[in-house]
C-alpha cells in the first residue's frame, strides 16, 4: 500500500527543488541575454539594412536587403578571412608544437613546487598587458628592434608581407603558448603514466610511445587548447593593429574600420556575423574529429 502523505511530500520537495534552481539560473540567464543574446541579436537585424554613403549607420526604416553579406565574397575582403584564419592557424598549431613538452615536463617531471611556480608564472603572463607584449615584440623584431641590424644584413625586408606575417605570429604566440601549458598541463596529468611505460617495456621508443600512447590519449586536451589558441588568434585587434603596420589587418581591424571609422554599421555587423558563423562552424568540425578520434 502506497502511502499518498509521502508520495506528496516527494512531489513537493522536487517542486521547490527546482523553484530553487530556477531562482539561481535566472541572473545568469538574465544576464546573458540582456549582454549577449540582445546585442548579437541587434547585430544580426543591423547586418541586413541599407547603408547610404554619406551618414553614420543605416537608414531607419528601409528594407532588408543581403547586399552586406555579397560583399564578403569580394576577394579583396575574402582575403582579410583567409588571412585571419591562416595566420591563427599557423599561430595555434605552433604553440601546440611548443607548448606541449614543456606541459608534459611541468606535469610528469617538476616537482610539486616546481609545478605550482611553474603554474603561477604561466597565469602573471596572462595578466600582463598586451600592449607591454606587442611593443616588447616591436622593439626586438621591428625595424628599429634590436635584431633589425642583423636582419638588414641578412637582406630581409622588415616592411614586406611575409615578414610582417611572421611578427604577427610571434605577437599571437604571446597569448597563446601560455594558455596553450595551462590547458595540456591538465590533459598530461590526467594520464595514466604507467601506459607510457608499458609501451616502452614492449620495446617502443621513447619517441614511438609518446607518439602512439600519449598524444592519442592527451587529444582532448590538444583540441581545446588549439580551440583556445584559435580564438584568441581570430579575435586579435592589437596584434596586427600594431604589428602589421597597417599593411597586415585581421578581420576585427575590418569590423573596427567598418563600425568607427566609416560609420558603415550594416557591413561591420555582416562581418562580424560572418566571424560568429566560422567560428561556430570550427568547433563544430573540432567536436566531430574528437567524436571520430574517440571511436577509433
Amino acid at each position: 500500500m502506497i502511502d499518498l502523505s509521502i508520495v506528496k511530500g516527494c512531489l513537493r520537495k522536487m517542486k521547490t527543488s527546482a523553484r530553487t534552481t530556477i531562482l539561481l539560473l535566472l541572473p545568469a540567464v538574465a544576464i546573458y541575454v540582456v549582454l549577449l543574446a540582445l546585442p548579437l541579436s541587434t547585430v544580426l537585424e543591423q547586418s541586413f539594412r541599407v547603408f547610404t554613403p554619406g551618414r553614420i549607420g543605416s537608414e531607419a526604416g528601409a528594407s532588408l536587403t543581403t547586399e552586406n553579406y555579397s560583399e564578403l565574397f569580394v576577394p579583396v575582403y575574402a582575403h582579410y578571412f583567409i588571412r585571419t584564419y591562416l595566420l591563427a592557424f599557423c599561430a595555434s598549431v605552433i604553440a601546440l608544437i611548443f607548448a606541449f613538452p614543456i606541459a608534459y615536463y611541468i606535469a610528469r617531471n617538476a616537482s610539486s613546487m616546481a609545478r605550482k611556480s611553474w603554474i603561477s608564472a604561466l597565469i602573471g603572463l596572462l595578466f600582463l598587458s598586451s600592449l607591454v607584449r606587442i611593443y616588447a615584440i616591436q622593439l626586438t623584431l621591428g625595424p628599429v628592434g634590436i635584431l633589425g641590424p642583423a636582419m638588414s644584413f641578412f637582406g630581409v625586408n622588415m616592411s614586406g608581407g611575409p615578414y610582417l606575417n611572421f611578427v604577427i605570429v610571434a605577437g599571437l604566440l604571446h597569448y597563446q603558448i601560455p594558455m596553450s601549458i595551462l590547458i595540456l598541463i591538465g590533459a598530461v596529468l590526467n594520464l595514466n603514466p604507467r601506459l607510457t611505460e608499458a609501451a616502452q617495456a614492449l620495446g617502443a621508443s621513447a619517441f614511438s610511445s609518446h607518439r602512439t600512447v600519449t598524444l592519442p590519449l592527451c587529444i582532448k586536451g590538444l583540441i581545446s587548447a588549439f580551440l583556445v589558441s584559435m580564438t584568441l588568434g581570430v579575435s586579435a585587434f592589437a596584434v596586427p593593429w600594431i604589428l602589421g603596420q597597417g599593411r597586415v589587418l585581421f578581420i576585427s581591424n575590418l569590423i573596427y574600420s567598418r563600425f568607427g571609422e566609416v560609420g558603415n554599421y550594416p557591413s561591420g555587423a555582416a562581418f562580424s556575423v560572418a566571424m560568429i558563423v566560422l567560428s561556430l562552424l570550427l568547433i563544430f568540425l573540432m567536436s566531430r574529429l574528437t567524436t571520430l578520434l574517440d571511436r577509433t
